[in-house]
């Protein structure tokens, strides 16, 4: 295992201070949407505080004992990281318990536990080096095939979870990781055109009710106003009445009449859009692509190719996440249970993000070769 002693000025200088902070702020932020959107103010419990600053507490301490290991310890480990991702996904669907159509989640009490959001990194930190050993070699259909076969098993299972959205996310990232690793373009174009092609017969064999409800309520939310569509309507109500100032912290009308549904977790954006306004949306929006422009900055000056693909798997991640969460919010894009990254209420996200960030770190620490 390979131990660093991170206290040392020579790392310790490297650590990327615009990611830390950008990530501080946007927590900050969701615990004061959070507070709002649960009537915290109008005499409501502060369970969902406590658990997010629990949450956020726990990211800190998993951050601190990240920085401490080279990550290419992570990559030693590969195997027996995508070995624990896959029983993950299979013990879920045997002892899991379904919420909101999908079979993804551990009731463990307390909390519930989602083991796709920890094998996002899992499968992030073990393709990466799937990536690394095999470049060069992505350009024929033959340096193609180990890959695909490396990524079936995790989409297939997930979809039988039942959960589109997750696996959309993995598609996003690990699209992002093959192009930076060198496949041709050709190559994934004429994957995204298979997967246009294949949209049929998704429709009629794979999808439910509730997700064909869904896509078709994203083109005209009209179509069932009191019911699929009523999520959109209403958060894009509550967003452009904030118009430029908002109406005020904990002054929404949409949110404390509680006209927004989900709007602690999925809908977040549409509480800050209500009460702060496009300057507090577009305040969210920068400190986002501060994080993500600085993921990319890291994987430009990572000292292997593994560090690379890690931050750009990260950024990746991370980038879907805020472009649907978002886009869902108003209007342009369907309707799923992805959360808003670091600004959402959800304990094992807000960890798992957290533990994204500690490793795009790790990489930045490490950019150069430090002789102890």
């Amino acid at each position: 295992m390979k131990w660093d002693n991170i206290f040392d000025k020579k790392l310790l200088k490297n650590i990327d201070v615009g990611i830390i902070i950008s990530m501080i702020l946007l927590f900050a932020g969701g615990i004061v949407a959070i507070a709002s959107a649960t009537g915290v103010t109008h005499g409501g419990s502060l369970n969902h505080i406590k658990i997010q600053s629990v949450a956020f507490i726990l990211g800190m301490i998993a951050i601190i004992i990240i920085l401490f290991f080279d990550y290419n310890t992570f990559g030693d480990m590969s195997k027996l990281i995508y070995a624990v991702s896959i029983i993950l996904l299979v013990a879920v669907l045997i002892f899991g318990k379904e919420v909101k159509g999908s079979k993804s989640w551990f009731d463990l009490g307390l909390v519930n536990f989602q083991p796709s959001e920890i094998v996002k990194i899992g499968f992030i930190l073990s393709f990466a080096k799937l990536l690394e050993k095999r470049e060069g070699t992505l350009d024929t259909i033959k340096g193609i095939i180990p890959i695909i076969l490396y990524i079936v098993p995790i989409i297939g299972l997930i979809l039988l979870q039942n959960d589109f959205g997750t696996a959309l996310v993995f598609i996003f990232f690990i699209a992002f990781m093959v192009f930076a690793a060198g496949m041709s373009y050709k190559f994934i174009l004429g994957t995204g055109v298979l997967a246009v092609l294949s949209l049929p017969l998704l429709w009629f064999k794979f999808f439910g009710d509730y997700q064909k409800k869904r896509i078709l309520v994203f083109f005209n939310p009209e179509l069932d106003k009191l019911g699929s569509g009523y999520h959109v309507i209403q958060s894009k109500i509550a967003i452009g009445s904030g118009q430029f100032t908002g109406k005020g912290l904990f002054r929404g009308t949409q949110n404390n009449l509680g006209f927004i549904p989900e709007r602690h977790t999925d809908f977040i954006f549409s509480v800050i859009g209500e009460e702060l306004g496009l300057i507090g949306s577009v305040i969210i929006i920068f400190l986002f692509m501060l994080l993500i422009t600085r993921c990319i900055y890291i994987a430009r000056i990572s000292k292997d190719s593994y560090g690379k693909y890690i931050c750009i798997g990260i950024m990746a991640m991370l980038l879907f996440h805020v472009l649907e969460n978002i886009g869902m919010t108003i209007g342009i894009m369907p309707v799923t249970g992805i959360p808003l990254p670091f600004v959402s209420y959800g304990g094992s996200s807000l960890l798992t993000n957290m533990i994204s960030v500690g490793l795009v770190l790790n990489v930045g620490m490490r950019r150069q070769v430090i002789r102890f």
